[in-house]
């Protein structure tokens, strides 16, 4: 009990509401944790869909370049 006490800063003679220490806490671990997915998946949808739109255009250009050994006719 009394390391709750030292972690809140409070001291002996403070009443702490538990539920809400408790509650805290699980909020700042679910904060680390979606920081840690963020940084474990990277970016945002539309993000992505840019880069894959990047992609496509410049694989688009290459092809429209691309010089063929052989005639299509």
């Amino acid at each position: 009990m009394f390391s709750i006490y030292c972690m809140m800063g409070a001291s002996m003679g403070d009443v702490v509401n538990l539920k809400r220490f408790r509650k805290r806490t699980e909020r700042e671990q679910s904060a680390k944790q979606a920081d840690a997915n963020r940084a474990r998946f990277g970016r945002a949808k539309s993000e992505r869909l840019q880069e894959e739109q990047r992609t496509r255009r410049a694989k688009d250009l290459l092809d429209q370049h691309r010089i063929d050994g052989e005639d299509e006719s």
